[in-house]
């Protein structure tokens, strides 16, 4: 091969070079693209209405003493259910990813042994009252904000009714209903 055969091969392959480098610089600047000043997504999300509008509308529409006096132990039982996933109700039964929840009615806030409780649920003194596990039940965020149970909620009262009723007989002396005067 001679001096000239090998030049022509260099001059093809550098001819080539060029016209790939002349041709990215002509698609860079044809087509630019557009940097978002603030980098992502922008997501939609409702804003709450001023003043707690959330919180309110959480709060249930009858008082848990009327609804607990038509309230179902087997139906509370079978609501429960989805409970069960994190929660135990037998008496000495073991904590899961919630505590155990035998005579829960009355009980002290945050004194199931061996449970390790939100630091929600440790700041907040007092005892589960009918009330209480009826807003808890309704909404545990909206209730204890900070909680680390994660349960949306149950929004249907007679159901809430029905759970709290069953919840009430899972204890050595069950707590009486209340009267709906109170």
């Amino acid at each position: 091969m001679d001096s000239f055969e090998l030049n022509k091969i260099l001059g093809a392959i550098l001819a080539t070079c060029l016209v790939l480098l002349v041709t990215s610089f002509a698609a860079s600047a044809i087509f630019t693209p557009v940097m978002p000043a603030k980098p992502g997504f922008e997501i939609a999300v409702k804003e709450a209405a001023p003043g707690g509008g959330a919180k309110e509308a959480a709060a249930p529409s009858e008082p848990i003493e009327k609804l607990l006096q038509t309230a179902s132990v087997e139906k509370g039982a079978a609501a429960a259910k989805k409970c069960a996933a994190c929660h135990t109700f037998e008496k000495g039964g073991p904590n899961r990813v919630g505590p155990n929840l035998f005579g829960i009615v009355e009980r002290a806030r945050g004194s199931e042994a061996g449970f390790n409780y939100s630091a929600a649920l440790k700041g907040k003194p007092g005892k589960w009252t009918f009330d209480d596990l009826n807003k808890f039940i309704a909404s545990p965020k909206s209730f204890l904000p900070g909680t680390s149970m994660a349960f949306a909620g149950v929004p249907k009262d007679s159901e809430r009714a029905d759970i709290i009723n069953y919840l009430r007989t899972m204890a050595d002396s069950p707590v009486p209903l209340p009267t709906a005067a109170k």
